[in-house]
């Protein structure tokens, strides 16, 4: 029953790979597209809040999380914790509104397959993840209803990354994340153009740009976990990444097209290279920003926990020289997120929801994006069940959460995401290296 179920997560989970883009978000459109979420469904559920470190769970979002030695007391009869697997992908509905219309867009995305192995007091975690996604569609229509500009937009950049744990004392592990990021972005524009008696002409203008970016990003973390009292455990966690560039190699062409009557196009006449050496814009650097996180929390080991987590990413830093516009600007970001678990009783042996772990939270972003003079902020509740899967003694169990909310605003004809997204993943712990025992 279990490797059926299995099965049927990791079918789930492929489907949304490969079956529609990562996003439909028009704010895609903006900077290196919408940046995804690093972290684990669990922390998904408990809003995006990453301050909890456990034996069992991957935790993508700090590198301390690694180390070899037991954060906390081990559930698994005095030994260290097991090797830990994970993989999951996100399935999102939205609806897309502003002043005058109402849109829908779904999408499907792979979140991560990753890896954590204890060695001693170290520990090693590796995988890949996607950082951006870009998918979007806009069309600039006029007062006469008639479509003037269409922008089209795909792509992404991934990430492969491997981490190093240390367990410096029984309270206190720090670690490191060394990010390879690679992937390209393609943007589309066609201008549409109109007889006197407003028939579409039957060659109109395409511009494409594409840009291939690759480089090297770094995240620092350290976790620290007390009991502060017999029951009662505290954890205070920060990570850093500190601003790097990416490297880009970009190519802008200009082609004359014809159009269907959906305005798709049909055929290209001719294709014109834009010289980008002479404007010293065919290779280029794009600056990432800094981030940092702070997070803090306490609870009781194994039967529930409440954080807060509150993180700045200096986004006015950033800086793309090829795509730029004059209704686009940025300034630093921020969010705050709460959230937490609750499981009735972990070592159950009768009574199955009894061992569920049950997850709730709550965040609120500015994402720093500024367009018109309108900041783009976002807002969302998460919830999320753990459900136990496998041997017992693994602790096992696969993940399911569901996030509502709202990104944007209608103010200056923009556009408001209210958005649905559900998640799933596997949690997997073995024993690779367990010595047997004689009696």
């Amino acid at each position: 029953m279990i490797k059926r179920f299995i099965v049927i997560c990791i079918t789930i989970i492929s489907s949304s790979v490969f079956s529609q883009q990562g996003t439909g978000s028009p704010y895609s459109f903006y900077g290196i597209g919408s940046l995804k979420f690093r972290g684990t469904v669990e922390n998904r559920s408990m809003g995006e809040m990453g301050v909890y470190l456990d034996s069992i769970h991957l935790n993508l979002r700090n590198p301390a999380s690694y180390a070899g030695k037991n954060i906390e007391a081990s559930p698994f009869d005095g030994e260290s914790r097991p090797v830990k697997f994970s993989v999951a992908g996100t399935m999102s509905s939205s609806t897309l509104k502003n002043e005058s219309i109402n849109e829908n867009a779904n999408s499907a995305i792979f979140d991560y397959l990753a890896l954590s192995i204890p060695i001693g007091k170290f520990g090693v975690g590796f995988g890949i993840l996607p950082f951006t996604s870009v998918g979007y569609r806009l069309d600039d229509i006029d007062d006469n209803d008639d479509l003037v500009n269409r922008f089209n937009g795909e792509g992404g950049i991934n990430r492969v990354f491997t981490g190093l744990g240390y367990q410096l004392s029984d309270k206190l592990s720090v670690g490191m994340d060394i990010n390879y990021n690679f992937g390209n972005i393609q943007n589309t524009a066609i201008e549409v153009a109109y007889t006197e008696d407003r028939n579409i002409v039957q060659y109109q203008t395409r511009e494409f740009n594409r840009s291939d970016l690759r480089g090297l990003t770094f995240n620092f973390g350290l976790a620290y976990k007390t009991m502060i009292t017999d029951k009662l455990e505290l954890s205070a966690t920060t990570t850093y990444a500190p601003e790097s560039k990416l490297q880009s190699e970009n190519e802008r062409s200009f082609s004359t097209v014809t159009l269907d009557t959906d305005y798709n196009v049909t055929s290209i006449a001719n294709t014109i290279d834009a010289d980008l050496e002479a404007q010293y814009l065919r290779d280029t650097e794009l600056t990432l920003p800094s981030r940092f996180t702070l997070g803090l929390g306490v609870g009781k080991p194994k039967s529930w926990f409440i954080g807060a987590e509150y993180t700045f990413l200096n986004t006015s830093e950033f800086s793309n020289p090829v795509f730029s516009n004059t209704t686009t600007s940025y300034q630093d970001g921020s969010q705050f997120s709460l959230g937490g678990f609750y499981i009735p009783k972990y070592n159950a042996f009768s009574g199955y929801f009894n061992r569920v772990v049950y997850r709730a939270g709550v965040k609120i972003e500015n994402t720093g994006l500024i367009i018109k003079e309108e900041p783009i902020n976002e807002f969302g509740i998460s919830f999320g069940l753990g459900l136990p899967v496998g041997a017992r003694n693994l602790f096992s169990n696969a993940n399911f959460g569901l996030e509502i909310g709202r990104r944007g605003t209608t103010e200056k004809n923009l556009i408001l995401e209210n958005f649905v997204n559900f998640n799933v993943s596997l949690s997997l712990n073995s024993r690779w290296f367990q010595q047997k025992k004689y009696y």
